[in-house]
């Protein structure tokens, strides 16, 4: 990653997919690791972290980190996600898509930033990545190749200014996955996480 001591950076995080990036690697994000990590780049004007939440449950697993985050430097962005019954088959289903969320918000501080680093693999973004070069602002996506099967898209690949592996990162922003006991508790994020991709 090229980044220079004056640059301006903004980090756009669409947790749903990082969550399953790092999982399919077999580690688990350090989130304070990963804002020292980028405040060491430049200077980090916004670090945005954006999830569905299930919000007619009495308790969500996800509750806690997103609470941790909102008070730890990630401008957290949320919205309810929405439960819908798949015709023909009857099963029970969450999305929660964050697209939108995550393309204006990054067009909107495009005049502030010189770097944006995009977390995530999904190819829908290509054309917004596009937009945002086109205003001068240099584009880094991070995602994966390394896992079965990739996580990133090559059109996004191509289009970024730079792309780095998750697994790259892993050393300066992870932690090594939780214990088997931890993850089955943890189950219902993973599934919920991957329906909101």
């Amino acid at each position: 990653m090229t980044f220079y001591p004056n640059d301006r950076i903004a980090l756009f995080i669409d947790g749903a997919n990082l969550y399953s990036a790092a999982k399919s690697l077999n580690f688990d994000i350090d989130y304070k690791k990963l804002l020292d990590e980028f405040r060491k780049r430049g200077v980090l004007v916004r670090a945005y972290y954006y999830t569905a939440i299930i919000e007619d449950q009495d308790y969500s697993p996800l509750r806690p980190l997103v609470d941790w985050l909102d008070y730890n430097g990630f401008t957290m962005v949320t919205k309810a996600a929405k439960r819908y019954t798949e015709y023909g088959t009857g099963l029970t289903r969450t999305k929660g898509n964050m697209d939108i969320e995550i393309a204006v918000d990054m067009m909107e501080i495009c005049g502030h930033v010189d770097h944006v680093v995009l977390f995530s693999g999904d190819g829908d973004f290509r054309r917004l990545v596009e937009a945002v070069q086109r205003k001068g602002v240099r584009v880094t996506v991070v995602s994966t190749v390394k896992s079965q099967p990739p996580m990133a898209s090559d059109d996004l690949r191509r289009q970024a200014d730079t792309f780095v592996d998750l697994m790259d990162l892993a050393t300066l922003i992870g932690r090594p996955a939780r214990p088997p006991m931890e993850r089955r508790y943890a189950q219902d994020v993973d599934e919920r996480e991957a329906d909101t991709v």
